[in-house]
């Protein structure tokens, strides 16, 4: 399931690690002797479509038409997600996992759509998704010159200091889009600026955005998300995980040139296949030395976050069954998953290996180039600086305030601490953050103590049984707490931060928060101080790092231009790969898998979740078993590729990605086709369950281009 997984978040401009083991899969050996520029990937861009390098690879010409078409029938769906148009009416399609975070908002009294699905079996039928919206790329300006000019100034008048650079930046921004809001082609856009190659171009994008998308299909959870996390990142693979929407212009269907007709007749191994999407972030232009810190503390210390907030939320589920915490569940595994095959990508010292050879090859290519010394030591100065970082991680992280990762009453003590160090240092502020200072709102008791429990055992994990900080975590009125758990307990019964009287006396009597016994705020006078040094720290040595990041990508595009495609932004891309098996577990996996193994998959494990199926799916028609399902192909994809179309050469929808293999996880820092795949539903698996199963017969006559006009009726 490739939508953009949970990652370390920024809280008030400080470093805070949000959200994070996990049996992690062998690593494939890989050959570390290899190792290129193409190992950054195939996420090219519009802007400079590889028109070249599609014809030297496979011998096919796709002119500018061909990229425009494409750029135009391809879609952005909200925030997250990617989608197409797919017929002449608006038509829309996305992943079922990409519908789940909004149609399911249309479902009427009375209704489960998880359970049910739904179909719309009239054009009156569609319901209307609030607050859902799709962008169409419809314009782009290269705006490098102006963007680094205004940083160069910058820094030449301020001293070349990092965040004088950061902050032109931003200013020639928000300049940009003032500037082009009120001109002609470009009013009444979405405006954005994205960046390229870490800073090395910057382009301005001009978005058609239609607010007026209407829920036509969406299958079953059963079926959108058939073997659950279970078969998350895996192949063979039988997921329905597609739906259907379509934008309305003026209260009617839009009415487009610009659509991907459905190919129902399949694809063939070893034919050349595109996809066309939004993905969220790749980091594949990282040095070794930022890798290996991600392998030694960033990624562990995130698994061991996620996956605690995820059991949390289990053992509560179990009882609650509230949808909106099966949905968070989700997205915690989903990214547990990922995570946990970026980790055993890092520790795959052959992926290391490549990762050194290309650095390595850069250097003595800038060299040869003739780049400045300065520019040459960026690797050097890189290295430094996470060195630095690592003398922070664990106050940074384990002593981080946040409701998500220590609950809401010691996140509060450390606003509390925050309060006071405000009254001694800026006592003219005071009466107007004391305003600010609430009682927090614990709305579960035993989510706030299972949260707790969790930062306290990475807290003992992290930093160690003799830090201060644990110490006191775990020192009662009467000895040694023996657990986490029965720490937390204490903490939450004995401290006063949930009674408003409490709160107001500490806030309105001068010295009560600095002198009061209460457990939560004696342990957020040790913590807290130490975090906001570390944090504080951190985020300058960020803002460097960030300037240094921009020069490596300046070198990158001077070295080998747009040979090299940047890292993902979750702006439209286009990457392409062939249909092409792979052998996994002894044997070798097919190019696609049929109707027939869904059934086998179900009787297999009993019809029992996640493998159970809906009961109109109980007694298929024998002509849906050898319909294809799904199929994989060796496109280069991420998170926020989710809903992204599968095309071939013909501009024609062959398939819908919705995932990658477990190979591909790897893929946040390093693109290794030789086991990478995507996974996509089948367009004629899509239009065989409409058929069969759904008796959806006015969309399959949309999507098949059969009597149009009677899909208009």
């Amino acid at each position: 399931m490739l939508t953009q997984h949970l990652r370390p978040a920024a809280i008030s401009g400080f470093l805070i690690v949000f959200l994070s083991g996990l049996g992690l899969a062998q690593p494939t050996p890989t050959d570390s002797t290899k190792g290129g520029p193409l190992d950054l990937g195939k996420m090219w861009t519009f802007d400079d479509p590889p028109k070249e390098y599609f014809r030297k690879t496979y011998n096919f010409t796709a002119d500018e038409k061909w990229f425009d078409e494409s750029r135009l029938a391809s879609l952005r769906f909200a925030a997250y997600c990617s989608a197409s148009f797919v017929s002449a009416n608006g038509l829309v399609m996305t992943n079922h996992h990409c519908a789940r975070e909004s149609g399911t908002g249309v479902a009427r009294k009375g209704e489960d759509l998880n359970a049910t699905g739904f179909y719309a079996k009239t054009p009156t039928e569609e319901r209307k998704v609030d607050g859902l919206f799709v962008d169409q790329l419809v314009k782009i300006e290269d705006i490098t010159k102006r963007i680094q000019e205004a940083m160069s100034s910058a820094g030449a008048s301020q001293g070349q200091t990092d965040a004088s650079q950061l902050q032109a930046r931003e200013q020639a921004f928000e300049a940009v889009k003032q500037e082009y809001s009120t001109k002609d082609g470009w009013k009444g856009l979405e405006l954005q600026t994205i960046t390229f190659y870490n800073g090395g171009r910057y382009a301005l994008y001009g978005f058609k955005r239609y607010t007026d998308v209407r829920l036509v299909f969406m299958p079953e959870l059963q079926l959108g998300f058939f073997g659950g996390d279970p078969d998350n990142f895996t192949y063979p693979r039988y997921a329905l995980d597609c739906s259907f929407f379509r934008v309305y212009d003026n209260g009617k269907p839009l009415q487009t040139t610009h659509f991907f007709k459905f190919n129902t007749n399949g694809v063939r191994d070893g034919e050349p296949i595109f996809v066309i999407g939004n993905p969220g972030n790749t980091e594949r232009l990282k040095t070794v030395a930022e890798l290996e810190f991600d392998r030694d503390l960033q990624t562990p210390a995130t698994i061991q976050l996620l996956r605690n907030r995820s059991s949390a939320l289990q053992v509560y589920n179990a009882t609650a069954k509230n949808d909106s915490i099966l949905n968070e569940i989700f997205s915690y595994e989903n990214s547990l998953k990922a995570y946990g095959g970026q980790l055993a990508g890092l520790r795959d010292a052959g992926l290391l290996g490549r990762k050194a050879v290309f650095e390595r090859q850069f250097k003595a290519d800038a060299k040869a180039k003739n780049l400045p010394a300065e520019q040459l030591k960026t690797w050097d100065d890189m290295a430094a600086s996470m060195a630095q970082l690592r003398t922070l991680f664990n106050d940074a992280t384990y002593l981080a305030p946040n409701e998500r990762t220590s609950g809401a009453l010691l996140a509060f003590a450390g606003v509390l601490i925050q309060f006071n160090d405000l009254l001694t240092s800026r006592p003219q502020d005071a009466e107007r953050a004391r305003s600010l200072v609430e009682t927090p709102t614990v709305s579960n008791k035993q989510l706030e103590e299972a949260y707790l429990a969790a930062h306290l055992a990475e807290a003992q994990t992290g930093l160690g049984n003799d830090d201060p900080y644990v110490k006191a975590a775990f020192t009662g009125p009467n000895g040694q707490f023996k657990s986490p758990k029965e720490a937390a307990a204490y903490l939450i019964s004995h401290t006063k931060l949930n009674d408003p009287a409490f709160i107001k006396e500490l806030a309105t009597r001068p010295g009560a928060i600095g002198s009061s016994t209460d457990p939560m705020l004696v342990l957020a006078r040790i913590g807290f101080p130490r975090y906001l040094k570390a944090a504080r720290q951190a985020r300058d040595i960020s803002q460097q790092q960030e300037v240094l990041r921009s020069q490596l990508g300046r070198m990158l595009y001077a070295v080998y231009g747009t040979a090299v495609p940047p890292d993902a932004t979750f702006s439209l891309r286009i990457n392409d790969g062939i249909v092409k098996g792979y052998a996994y577990n002894g044997t070798q996996a097919p190019i696609l898998t049929t109707f027939a193994g869904l059934y086998d998959r179900n009787y297999s494990f009993g019809d029992k979740a996640p493998w159970s199926l809906p009961a109109r799916w109980k007694n298929p028609p024998a002509e849906l078993l050898k319909q294809p399902m799904c199929f994989i192909s060796t496109n280069d994809i991420i998170g926020g590729n989710s809903g992204s179309p599968m095309i071939n050469k013909n501009r024609e929808a062959v398939g819908l990605v919705f995932d990658g293999n477990m190979e591909s996880l790897p893929g946040e820092f390093i693109f290794v086709p030789d086991l990478n795949r995507s996974v996509s539903v089948h367009a004629g698996g899509i239009i065989a369950a409409m058929r069969y199963i759904y008796k959806a017969d006015r969309l399959v006559t949309e999507l098949t281009g059969t009597a149009a006009s009677k899909a208009k009726k």
